[in-house]
């Protein structure tokens, strides 16, 4: 049991460094990535301010906790 376990670790091969990806593989995620965190932080720093998307206080409630972490005033 001993032996195959040994051979098995010897057999298998290196595992070679991966490629470095291209920038036109990566530049949709990042824009992508970029315009989420600005609809993130628009709903946590500005929603139910003076550029209300949204009537009432439902998304203001959602993200109280988090406008007071990040140092955004709301009342």
């Amino acid at each position: 049991m001993a032996e195959a376990v040994a051979s098995a670790a010897i057999s298998t091969p290196a595992v070679s460094p991966s490629a470095p990806l291209p920038v036109r593989a990566v530049l949709p995620w990042a824009v992508f990535v970029g315009l989420l965190m600005l609809v993130a932080l628009y709903f946590v720093g500005a929603e139910q301010g003076a550029t209300a998307v949204f009537a009432g206080e439902g998304v203001h409630e959602w993200v109280h906790d988090g406008r007071h972490l990040l140092g955004f005033p709301c009342h």
